[in-house]
């Protein structure tokens, strides 16, 4: 290939994704600034309610543009748009309910300001919240890059395809992967390292059940990892650190590895110990 015709397929590719694509680096604007406007406010000054509301309606005509390549008819976007932002009272809500779930359980918070504005599990649930809303009303692309973003900027990766109950509590979180079609019941906390995952990654069982469920009020540990879209997790289940599970449990079970502690002494161990460094 010429580097002419290197070029024009540049061109090409540029010219369908401008029709087709919404721009990335709007699309991580338009959430920063939504997530500050509900959550910060005053972005460090006080700001009259003219203002709020001028930037609120900045934001709706920001989500009209993204939505640009998706929807041809300007009619069908900006429907979309006034639905999402009619929702956003009640999404205000249920993420005040997550947020006060983690001010509840970790005796490290201080205050819920402190968890809405410094913990990477709110900011990831609430950027989960939003994308999930759009993931229902079929729009295309757009939600994954909203939950990518959340993903580099906290290392926790939720598939807007998830379902997820109220006062979902994620401590610490990094490394955590929650798979499209994982169901998480109300009251869940989850903790840094945990995957619900498929337990097969094959093009094949697209559009099924691939990912765990997880009923109301169960603990997950660092670590744990589940699989598969028949496993259950019962309710008020506890799950321990870096367990491995691919079937489920009854409700208020304890799942937990045992740790088996050996003293050494001068008699050889019934098993050779490798040690690498």
């Amino acid at each position: 290939m010429t580097e002419k015709e290197f070029i024009q397929e540049l061109f090409q590719r540029n010219y369908h994704a401008f029709k087709g694509f919404p721009s990335k680096k709007k699309a991580e604007e338009f959430i920063d600034r939504l997530f500050l406007l509900l959550f910060a406010p005053c972005h460090g000054r006080f700001r009259q309610e003219q203002e709020l509301e001028a930037e609120y309606q900045d934001l709706k005509d920001l989500g009209t543009q993204l939505l640009r390549g998706a929807y041809q008819h300007e009619e069908l976007r900006q429907e979309l748009v006034d639905q999402l932002f009619a929702g956003l009272p009640r999404l205000y809500q249920r993420l005040l309910l997550d947020a006060r779930a983690i001010l509840a359980s970790d005796p490290a918070a201080r205050s819920l300001e402190e968890v809405l504005l410094a913990y990477p599990g709110f900011y990831a649930t609430a950027i989960y919240r939003l994308s999930h809303a759009l993931w229902l009303e079929g729009v295309p692309i757009l939600p994954r890059l909203f939950s990518e973003y959340a993903h580099r900027l906290t290392g926790i990766d939720i598939h807007p395809g998830a379902t997820i109950g109220d006062a979902f509590a994620i401590d610490h979180g990094t490394g955590i992967v929650i798979g499209e079609t994982a169901v998480i019941g109300k009251g869940v906390k989850i903790y840094q390292g945990v995957t619900l995952g498929a337990l097969q990654v094959d093009k094949g069982y697209a559009g099924q059940k691939r990912h765990p469920t997880i009923e109301d009020e169960v603990v997950i540990y660092s670590g744990a990892t589940i699989l598969g879209g028949t496993t259950t997790i019962g309710r008020n289940s506890i799950i321990g650190g870096n367990v491995w599970l691919t079937s489920g449990v009854p409700p208020h079970s304890v799942v937990y590895h045992k740790s088996e502690v050996k003293v050494r002494d001068n008699n050889p161990f019934p098993e050779p110990i490798n040690f690498v460094i």
